[in-house]
């Protein structure tokens, strides 16, 4: 007799931890996989956390999260977009943001949009709590549209998941096109969750945001990509007071609250100027991009610090395994949709493994 849960049927182990498990293996690969940034949390930022916790600040917090992250929260997007989040609280990430989110408002049959290729929790999550997951195409350009989404509803059709800029393509979406698709969302009377970390590494477009465009949007971002925070599980949402204070409720019986030191420091991070990073990740972008573009399909990223090529043979799957083979690590495309042809890069990574991963892939597809 198996002990296991019947959901657990409905997840597989993610596809790039499999790739992680391979890296382990080589010898000095160059890493093109890891969806991290390449640098480190700020001094100042790392000296917060330090002095909170010396000074005692570790014990549990709030569920919802410290007041005053909150508020620094609520006055970034109003610095920023010109925009009031309702409904702060704090997440362990926005993973953990997700999951709750999901946990609240998704009952087993319910149908959930979001755009093919998606990040990888999307579908899975969905699926384990016994939602419909419906990904709808978006080759080649990767941008979710009106339409697509109008065509894909259905009297089960609950909710819309938007993530610009996206993981695993890059592509950014702008303030006219996220306010396109909140309007589907309210013709339809859908929930929206907007996954928004990415947002800070916008490279020429300004940010944007779907926060106050439509009531029934729950807003996920957090620490993890622009601070460098992934360890530190700090993550926020907003959004529909009966939506939130459902998270608020599950969060006191899942992950209880937010790393205590690690919200304090985040206050701080908040604040960090990030134009040195934007540009660092923008001449990364057009070392890559201008790197495969004569050899492979691709769409030049306009944020986030992944790009989604297609090899000349179609085979993304294939063409991975073959890099991997070749001590270069990337993700074949089928992690992160219901299409074989693509795979994913990161570059988040230093500039001369760019050039020299890049240098491989293309005798690889030569």
């Amino acid at each position: 007799m198996s002990f296991s849960a019947q959901r657990m049927q409905s997840i597989d182990a993610s596809g790039i931890r499999k790739v992680f498990a391979l890296a382990a293996k080589l010898k000095n690969p160059v890493n093109l996989s890891i969806g991290q940034p390449d640098y480190d949390v700020d001094e100042a930022v790392k000296e917060e956390a330090v002095r909170h916790i010396r000074s005692g600040f570790n014990s549990y917090t709030q569920t919802w999260g410290i007041e005053e992250l909150r508020e620094a929260v609520g006055a970034y997007y109003q610095d920023k977009f010109g925009v009031t989040l309702p409904n702060i609280m704090i997440t362990s990430g926005v993973s953990g943001g997700l999951f709750l989110a999901l946990m609240a408002t998704v009952n087993p049959g319910d149908e959930v949009i979001c755009g093919d290729p998606f990040f990888v929790m999307y579908k899975h999550l969905v699926n384990l709590l016994g939602g419909v997951s419906r990904p709808v195409d978006t080759y080649p350009h990767f941008k979710l549209t009106p339409a697509a989404v109008e065509a894909a509803i259905t009297e089960k059709t609950k909710l819309l998941i938007v993530n610009s800029p996206s993981n695993p393509t890059g592509v950014t979406m702008n303030k006219p096109e996220l306010q396109a698709l909140a309007d589907v969302a309210r013709r339809h009377n859908l929930l929206v969750i907007t996954d928004e970390i990415y947002e800070s590494l916008s490279y020429d477009d300004p940010p944007a945001t779907m926060a106050g465009m439509y009531e029934n949007t729950i807003v996920l971002n957090g620490f993890s990509k622009s601070a460098a925070m992934t360890g530190w599980r700090v993550g926020y949402a907003a959004g529909p007071e009966e939506i939130i204070q459902h998270m608020n409720t599950l969060q006191q019986y899942t992950f209880v609250c937010a790393p205590s030191f690690a919200q304090k420091a985040a206050v701080l991070a908040l604040k960090a100027d990030m134009r040195a990073k934007v540009d660092a990740y923008r001449r990364k972008r057009d070392i890559v991009y201008d790197g495969l573009k004569d050899v492979f399909e691709v769409v030049k990223p306009g944020g986030a610090f992944y790009i989604f090529p297609s090899p000349p043979d179609r085979n993304g799957d294939a063409f991975a395994q073959k890099a991997i083979e070749n001590n270069v690590l990337i993700i074949p495309g089928s992690v992160f949709s219901e299409r074989t042809t693509h795979f994913r890069i990161s570059f988040a990574a230093p500039d001369d493994a760019i050039r020299k991963g890049v240098e491989v892939l293309k005798r690889l597809a030569g």
